[in-house]
């Protein structure tokens, strides 16, 4: 078969320029919106993965499995399972059992007059049991002084980039002044979209006289003799659940979230498409002459039907291109605040191959029916088209 030059498919693209640069910048738009929902959806299925840690295990109240929030747990456990079991991490004659209280409360300066944040009460032990927390700048909260740890990810969404800037910050907690006096990050986990302070001060601040899990780090002990410690202690009325399986519930349950914004997404790029099929109609129909020209010099239709193909496919990868370019500069990282915390979109590679797989496949469907259409009339009607 006798190929059209690739040049030719490069030379036609500059010759109406308002419909080169409408075309660049439908495939852009559907590109980066194809973008944005993977990111989200990649971005937030990573912030519960990476949050979960296989030697960890949560002792929450009985019937809470689903939201620590809403889990009640008495304040001596977390004494009572250090003195009970053996086998758990003992660093410096700490171990490291955790009891923490979950928070979710409007908090005055993220979001105008108060965004839904997830606060964190914690002992120093925390850090033994999160170990993939990390204070990246200033220092933890000090009990009895109303202050926070603030994740990296929250910090980005009151808007300081770093997040560093965010030290010196006072935010109001029911009422209650409260200072940032440092920032930790947490491998992309959800501790990132939280405010972490002092156990004594959020019970206080709060109002409550309880905990709502105690976290638990393994070394030589088995899950079992967790589960045989929340059997045997009715009194306390404890389930047990390793760490990673709650994460893993929570990611479940907003999977369908998930799944409502890449539809949204699929359905918007289709009407994309269907507009970019009439403008590339209009495009090709009026070169119909011409057409029917090549198909005179002995250029099959198949050929000319491919050139037309490679024409839309190269106007589309420019705007994929920029689109991926605008993706990484301006949509990796954006904060985005649900009833859990926080999460960051992730354009990471497995993103950017979904965006340049749709650029393509923009340009091909977007040429292959206006093409056919076109090139299905004879060769003396194409010539004779336009007079």
């Amino acid at each position: 078969m006798r190929i059209l030059p690739f040049e030719y498919a490069v030379r036609n693209l500059g010759r109406n320029p308002a419909r080169l640069l409408l075309t660049v910048g439908g495939s852009a738009l559907v590109v980066l919106l194809v973008l944005t929902a993977t990111g989200f959806v990649n971005g937030m299925q990573a912030a519960f993965v990476t949050s979960g840690r296989e030697a960890n295990v949560i002792l929450m109240g009985s019937g809470s499995e689903e939201s620590i929030e809403r889990s009640e747990v008495p304040m001596r456990t977390s004494g009572i399972v250090a003195a009970s079991l053996s086998g758990l991490v003992n660093r410096a004659g700490i171990d490291a059992v955790s009891p923490e209280a979950h928070v979710a409360i409007p908090v005055k300066g993220i979001g105008g007059d108060g965004a839904m944040s997830v606060i964190r009460g914690i002992e120093p032990a925390a850090f033994l049991v999160h170990d993939e927390v990390r204070v990246v700048a200033g220092r933890p909260p000090r009990a009895g002084a109303s202050e926070l740890l603030a994740g990296a990810l929250i910090a980005r969404s009151m808007g300081f980039d770093p997040p560093a800037g965010a030290i010196g910050t006072v935010l109001e907690i029911d009422e209650e002044p409260y200072e940032i006096v440092g920032v930790h990050e947490a491998a992309g986990g959800v501790a990132e979209g939280e405010l972490w302070t002092s156990l004594t001060d959020l019970m206080a601040t709060s109002q409550r006289d309880t905990v709502s899990c105690v976290v638990v780090a393994m070394d030589d002990a088995e899950f079992s003799d967790l589960e045989a410690f929340a059997a045997s202690r009715l009194d306390l009325e404890l389930i047990a659940m390793p760490e990673t399986d709650y994460y893993a519930k929570l990611s479940a349950f907003f999977r369908p979230i998930g799944l409502m914004v890449l539809v949204t997404a699929a359905l918007i790029a289709i009407g994309a498409v269907l507009g970019g099929l009439n403008t590339t109609y209009a495009a090709f129909a009026s070169r119909v002459r011409e057409i029917g020209t090549l198909q005179t010099l002995g250029y099959s239709r198949r050929a000319i039907a491919l050139s037309l193909v490679q024409e839309s496919v190269l106007a589309a990868s420019i705007g994929t291109l920029i689109a991926c370019g605008l993706g990484t500069w301006l949509l990796d990282k954006v904060v985005v605040q649900f009833s859990m915390g926080a999460f960051g979109l992730r354009m990471n590679a497995v993103v950017m191959a979904w965006g340049l797989g749709t650029g393509l496949l923009l340009g091909a469907i977007g040429a292959i029916l206006p093409a056919w259409r076109c090139l299905r009339l004879p060769i003396a009607e194409s010539l004779k088209a336009g007079e």
